[in-house]
């Protein structure tokens, strides 16, 4: 009886496994699209929050389906990022740094999200 548990717990975790893979194309072009709109010079604090919420959530599913990387470097940028909103004034050049790294991730991510390692991080 627990083998037959067993088997169908593995492919309930299976399916959401694919489900999660499925997503990643959608997701990381959700962050893209917020990432175009917008403005170092002038930025609009509901779309940090939106690209802080989507980070949050790669960051915190990620791993479980086994996608690490993309896990841990999405948390990185949602760190970044909420150190940049806890701030008043944030230099334009600040917020542009922020967006090159996530330009990176997005495109890394579309690339290879199930990659063992991200390109310029430590090994």
């Amino acid at each position: 009886m627990a083998t037959l548990i067993d088997q169908e717990f593995f492919a309930r975790l299976n399916a959401l496994n694919d489900k999660f893979a499925a997503s990643i194309p959608a997701t990381l072009g959700q962050l893209d699209d917020a990432r175009r709109r917008f403005v170092p010079a002038a930025p609009d604090p509901a779309l940090a929050r939106d690209m802080h919420q989507t980070l949050h959530t790669i960051a915190g599913s990620a791993a479980t389906f086994g996608f690490r990387v993309l896990g841990q470097e999405a948390r990185q940028l949602e760190q970044r990022l909420r150190v940049l909103m806890a701030f008043e004034v944030v230099a334009a050049s600040d917020w542009s740094d922020w967006l090159g790294a996530l330009d990176e991730y997005v495109a890394w991510g579309l690339r290879n999200p199930k990659a063992a390692s991200y390109p310029g991080a430590p090994a």
